[in-house]
C-alpha cells in the first residue's frame, strides 16, 4: 500500500473515532451556579453548514467540540451554559461571534447543545466560571 493510501486510512479512522467522542466526553454536568450569571435567554446550536470553516477567532470550527459563539465575550473565555428545562450544564469555550438569529444570547456547537439536551432552541443561563 502506498503512503497516500495509508495516510487516507489513518485519517478516516481518526475522523470515524471522533464521531463517538461527543457522547463520551461531552457529558452534561450537574447545575452549578458558583459563577456570576452573565446572561439569560435563548440558545440555539449551529454547525451543519459551518463545520470545517473558519470561526471569527481564526480557528477551524468543529461541531463536535464544546465551543460556542457569543457577541461580545472575548475569544477563549470559558462559560457554563445551563439548560433551564433540564438543569444540565456544560462548560464551553467562546471561539466565534454570533448568534445572528433574533433574540438569542449564545449559539452552541452541536456537541455542547446535545450535552445539555437542546435539539433546537432552549432557555439557558450563561455564567462565568
Amino acid at each position: 500500500m502506498d503512503q497516500r493510501k495509508v495516510t487516507l486510512h489513518v485519517a478516516i479512522f481518526i475522523l470515524s473515532a471522533a464521531a463517538f467522542l461527543p457522547t463520551s466526553f461531552a457529558q452534561a454536568q450537574p447545575q452549578e451556579t458558583s459563577g456570576r450569571v452573565i446572561q439569560s435567554g435563548r440558545a440555539s446550536w449551529y454547525g451543519p453548514g459551518f463545520h470545517g470553516r473558519r470561526t471569527a477567532s481564526g480557528e477551524t470550527f468543529n461541531t463536535n467540540e464544546l465551543t460556542a459563539a457569543h457577541r461580545t465575550l472575548p475569544f477563549g473565555t470559558k462559560v457554563r451554559v445551563v439548560n433551564k428545562r433540564t438543569g444540565k450544564s456544560v462548560v464551553v469555550r467562546i471561539n466565534d461571534r454570533g448568534p445572528y438569529a433574533h433574540g438569542r444570547v449564545i449559539d452552541l456547537s452541536r456537541a455542547s447543545a446535545q450535552a445539555i439536551g437542546i435539539s433546537g432552541v432552549g432557555s439557558v443561563t450563561v455564567a462565568e466560571l
